[in-house]
């Protein structure tokens, strides 16, 4: 089965710092260095090096920025035919990185912020497993759970970045997957208890809620039981893509029949072995290398 995710891409532009710069203050860095980015082309790529059948729904402008995040794409051979073209600028993020491994991100959202309900497939037959985020806006969002929930595919929600859900889109969630300042700002409360926090938002009519913890690893609460998994020992390098990394290898491990507990491993496990390289989309594990940690 296949995987289509509805997301945003943009061209990032990174730059290296020792240490993030406090406000009104300028930080001498490294060279500029452009990458592939956004958070809907970062989960695709996760998901199709994790051997799963992808295509990418979103959109990008008639610029010099576009064919960046396009060839991409095209590389990690995720299917682009529901990719628009639109005459507005393309998606831009401009990320500092510390030698501590955090980032800062700002993004400019360009087409992303105008894919439409119209831009969607309009057969979603074939499709397993939707996968979305919330750098494009809620409306498209809310159409294609929709649309997905109809032709009986599992619909995903990374809630990435935080802000509120249309109250229509809580039902049409088979899972929602967020970090703990996301579930936080969901759940309106402190998330020194996350698994109490996670289950109240079970009440609003999603199946599941699965929270990256970093360090701590990763949670899965359903209505019936908790699944906790240990993060992968690793020497952190770069933090960046590590949470796309998760969404993505999780979508790939469930679209090929794989349960829940064992989805979860391998996404925690592929987030970790990211973290050990530069960049985003450049740092995402292969299904092989994958499999290699999860054995070991």
């Amino acid at each position: 089965m296949s995987v289509l995710i509805v997301g945003s891409l943009n061209t990032d532009i990174l730059v290296r710092v020792r240490r993030a710069p406090s406000p009104g203050e300028t930080v001498l860095g490294s060279d500029a260095e452009v990458q592939p980015g956004g958070k809907g082309a970062n989960q695709a790529v996760a998901a199709a090096r994790a051997g799963a059948s992808v295509a990418f729904c979103g959109a990008v402008g008639r610029d010099s920025f576009a064919p960046v995040p396009r060839q991409a794409l095209s590389a990690a051979n995720v299917n682009l035919t529901h990719l628009r073209e639109l005459d507005v600028p393309s998606g831009v993020a401009l990320i500092t990185i510390s030698d501590g491994g955090e980032n800062s991100i700002t993004v400019a959202s360009g087409a992303n912020a105008r894919l439409s309900p119209t831009d969607l497939p309009a057969d979603f037959s074939g499709v397993s497993h939707l996968l979305m985020q919330q750098e494009i806006p809620q409306e498209t969002v809310l159409a294609a759970a929709t649309r997905a929930r109809a032709a009986g595919a599992q619909v995903m929600l990374n809630a990435a970045p935080a802000r509120e859900l249309l109250g229509e889109l809580w039902p049409l969630l088979d899972l929602l997957l967020v970090n703990e300042h996301e579930l936080a700002q969901l759940a309106g409360t402190s998330v020194d208890q996350e698994e109490a926090a996670a289950r109240s938002l079970l009440s609003r009519g999603v199946g599941t809620v699965i929270v990256t913890l970093g360090g701590r690893g990763s949670l899965a609460v359903t209505q019936d039981e908790s699944i906790r998994q240990l993060a992968h020992p690793v020497e952190v390098v770069d933090t960046t893509g590590a949470g796309d990394t998760f969404c993505g290898v999780l979508a790939a491990w469930l679209s090929g029949g794989a349960a829940l507990p064992e989805s979860l491993e391998a996404a925690n496990v592929a987030g970790a072995l990211a973290c050990t390289r530069l960049g985003a989309q450049a740092a995402m594990p292969t299904r092989g290398e994958i499999e290699v940690a999860l054995r070991s």
